[in-house]
């Protein structure tokens, strides 16, 4: 086995910083949303901890401290929860603990799992109905934060054989169908707002969204990741190539538009691409290529779905575009991604996204940097949120630091896996 990448030293000390729950300052712990955040609070740092434990890397007592502070108090469910929040959130990261402790968490997990369930069918009764309507969705039915996709992620590990999951791939296959809106042919996943899921003047015409945090990577990445797990229902596959055909028309070389809007299909004109990230832009939607092209079991689609990373994750302009070592939109996001992708890839896709894997590392951690100033500096600047702060950074880099696969499965809440 090589030697870990001193990237994981800035790993260690993120984890060390964040040993302590009472030792936080009240700025964070303040919002109310805290406890129950994987995005944003106690839930994502738990992940952390947990992965940290399962791996021998620190103390269940930790990952056990934050846990009980996540369950401490009543639970967000029904239309104010999602994969994110509230109860879901908690379920997520019991489920990592509970894989690698069988037995614990038991009961928990069983009351969380019937609200999980719940709701999924409930969300999936109003997206029949609002078909029927023959309205436009909004971003937060099906998106993998919000909507079913990410509802669907949690299901596909906890209750695979459920009705809920056969309900949700349902949906998401229905959202693939085309429609008519004002007299032009859209996709059945456009919205009339804008991107932050809100009417807004400058997306007139509304728009369709591409990536993988608010768009339709996340269904796609979902209906490939069921049919890898051997869950099929009738039209998924079809369903899996509207979204491929949709996406390789978007693409221009190695990108893809955040999004897209209503002159775009009348013109044909490509809208100008932006970094690559797990949200938004190459590296999550070539990820769910990849994953759509081993659930199709399509070589030249898998590929091309590694070329495509490979090269956006070595364009300098477009890492001159990333500005952060976040797991959503940074560095540690993108090492991530290119490591689970060279783990599913053969030569020479495999040792291209290792040498990306390998850079992308590199630059989180340059040569001779004191990780423990880089932590601390870290934390103030981003906090120690899961997405865009100090733990979900520190979590990012352990896989691919190591040169291991996520013992937890912990990143099956960004639909990577």
């Amino acid at each position: 086995m090589n030697a870990p990448h001193p990237a994981l030293d800035l790993s260690d000390r993120i984890a060390d910083l964040l040993t302590d729950p009472a030792a936080l300052p009240g700025t964070w712990t303040a919002h109310p949303s805290w406890r129950q955040s994987l995005a944003h609070g106690i839930p994502g740092i738990a992940l952390l901890h947990i992965e940290r434990a399962a791996t021998d890397r620190g103390r269940w007592e930790t990952a056990t401290a934050w846990l009980s502070i996540a369950a401490d108090g009543p639970l967000t469910s029904g239309p104010d929860s999602y994969l994110y929040y509230g109860a879901p959130a908690l379920t997520h990261a019991l489920d990592c603990a509970a894989r690698t402790r069988p037995g614990t968490y038991r009961a928990a997990l069983a009351r969380l799992d019937h609200a999980v369930s719940a709701d999924a069918l409930h969300r999936c009764a109003q997206a029949r109905a609002r078909l029927a309507r023959s309205d436009l969705p909004a971003l937060a039915e099906f998106d993998t934060i919000r909507g079913l996709a990410g509802l669907g992620s949690l299901l596909l590990r906890r209750e695979p054989d459920g009705r809920a999951l056969q309900e949700v791939l349902a949906c998401l296959i229905r959202l693939t169908e085309d429609v008519t809106h004002d007299g032009d042919p859209l996709p059945g996943w456009w919205t009339t707002d804008g991107p932050s899921g809100k009417p807004d003047p400058r997306f007139p015409g509304g728009h369709g969204n591409n990536g993988l945090a608010h768009g339709i990577a996340g269904p796609l990445a979902l209906l490939s990741l069921a049919l890898l797990h051997g869950i099929a229902v009738e039209g998924q596959r079809e369903a899996i190539r509207t979204v491929l055909a949709h996406l390789e028309r978007s693409r221009s070389g190695h990108t893809w538009p955040y999004w897209t809007t209503r002159d775009h299909p009348r013109s044909g004109r490509k809208p100008s691409a932006q970094r690559p990230s797990w949200c938004y832009g190459a590296a999550g939607v070539a990820r769910a290529q990849q994953l759509a092209a081993l659930a199709l079991d399509d070589q030249r689609l898998r590929h091309a779905a590694e070329d495509v990373l490979a090269s956006a994750l070595t364009d300098t302009a477009a890492l001159a575009a990333t500005t952060d070592l976040s797991a959503c939109h940074g560095f540690a996001g993108l090492a991530h991604i290119a490591h689970r992708a060279a783990t599913d890839s053969d030569p020479p896709g495999a040792a291209r996204l290792r040498a990306a894997t390998t850079l992308l590392l590199d630059t989180v951690h340059l040569p001779r940097a004191d990780p423990d100033r880089q932590a601390r500096h870290l934390l103030d600047t981003a906090g120690p949120a899961l997405l865009e702060g100090a733990a979900g950074t520190a979590l990012a880099l352990l896989a691919p630091a190591t040169g291991t696969a996520p013992c937890t499965g912990w990143d099956t809440c960004l639909l990577t896996a």
